[in-house]
């Protein structure tokens, strides 16, 4: 704006009455048939006499030329944020490029554009659990199902087998149906976890008697292949949380032992106290878990090649549910491998949690 009032008072001083015009009268004159009293009035006569005419004329012209740039400038800007705003909706994944003087409506947008795209992965993700959920549900549900349907049927089917026969039949049947039973258990509390509204009853807890506790419950797994729990724990070792969930981690871990260790082997169970607060190590003699396997073992369905090939476990949910249990404690849960020996080493918070009367 001081610009174009410079301008307009340079045309004034210079051209319409300073040595601009005398200029032009000269040059009339010289190059001319006009004598310089003629070049003079015929300067003053097209010129000089129309003084506002040619002032207020610069103005508008000024004015025009200054609103012309500026609607300009702004329709380049509104034209910039709409292909931002097109860029949003498309999600094309692309970085929003915009003008320097728009330097910080481009950071905006590539902030709601990385937002909007975290937003459509967790969508794309959580479907995809779903449908991972469905196929996994009628995975592991279908092989005991059909047992129990086939037992049945056989048992309709053949009313005069023997008292010995039908024993054996109801026995498997009932075997399956409790199979079942813990699957759509695993299920309900994966997804339950999953909700993050659980409270924990937490409070003072002898670990070493829940420890003993839960090797005597788990006996008749350890049974037929001769296998042991052995606990290597001070007996005043003590722990902090819901005693009912960290007998939840604690069984689910133990029964993963358990299943992968080998035939006449020993589980060892260890725990002991230090200032950051209480560990658990759980640790067995099997086959080695890979790298590659050591990543995905606390991932929600997953279980390793044997265990599908063998039906070993249920649904391979125990440890995701242990993990789940584990961070709503504030601990934390790892799994170390090698030379045949798997430990899964768990760290509990010494502080006391927030229970659910607090």
């Amino acid at each position: 704006m001081a610009g174009a009032f410079f301008g307009i008072w340079f045309l004034y001083q210079y051209v319409l009455q300073g040595r601009f015009a005398d200029g032009i009268v000269r040059f009339l004159y010289d190059f001319t048939n006009m004598t310089y009293e003629d070049a003079r009035d015929f300067y003053w006569h097209n010129i000089g006499n129309h003084f506002e005419l040619i002032f207020f004329g610069a103005i508008a012209l000024v004015f025009c030329l200054m609103f012309y740039f500026f609607l300009n400038s702004f329709t380049k800007y509104f034209q910039e944020i709409d292909n931002g705003i097109n860029a949003l909706v498309h999600h094309d994944g692309r970085q929003i490029r915009m003008s320097k003087e728009m330097a910080a409506m481009e950071e905006k947008l590539n902030s709601v554009n990385a937002t909007l795209n975290r937003q459509l992965y967790d969508i794309q993700m959580a479907e995809k659990k779903k449908d991972e959920l469905v196929l996994y549900l009628a995975h592991d549900i279908r092989t005991p199902l059909t047992s129990v349907i086939g037992y049945l049927k056989l048992l309709e089917e053949m009313p005069d087998i023997s008292k010995e026969q039908q024993d054996k039949f109801i026995h498997v049947t009932l075997d399956k149906a409790l199979r079942l039973e813990v699957l759509v258990n695993e299920f309900f509390d994966i997804t339950r976890f999953n909700r993050q509204d659980i409270e924990l009853a937490t409070t003072e807890i002898d670990l070493y008697y829940m420890l003993m506790q839960l090797s005597d419950e788990v006996y008749p797994l350890l049974a037929p292949e001769h296998k042991k729990v052995e606990i290597r724990a001070d007996e005043n070792c003590k722990v902090y949380g819901d005693a009912d969930k960290l007998a939840r981690i604690f069984n689910n871990i133990l029964k993963n032992a358990i299943a992968y260790s080998n035939p006449d082997s020993t589980i060892v169970i260890s725990a002991w106290e230090e200032p950051p607060g209480t560990v658990i190590l759980f640790s067995n003699q099997g086959q080695t878990i890979s790298p590659e396997e050591q990543q995905r073992i606390f991932d929600k369905f997953y279980r390793r090649d044997e265990a599908r090939q063998t039906n070993n476990g249920g649904a391979g949910l125990g440890l995701a549910i242990a993990k789940e249990l584990v961070d709503l404690h504030g601990g934390t849960i790892r799994v170390m491998s090698e030379n045949g020996r798997t430990t899964f080493k768990v760290c509990l918070p010494r502080r006391k949690m927030p229970t659910a009367n607090s």
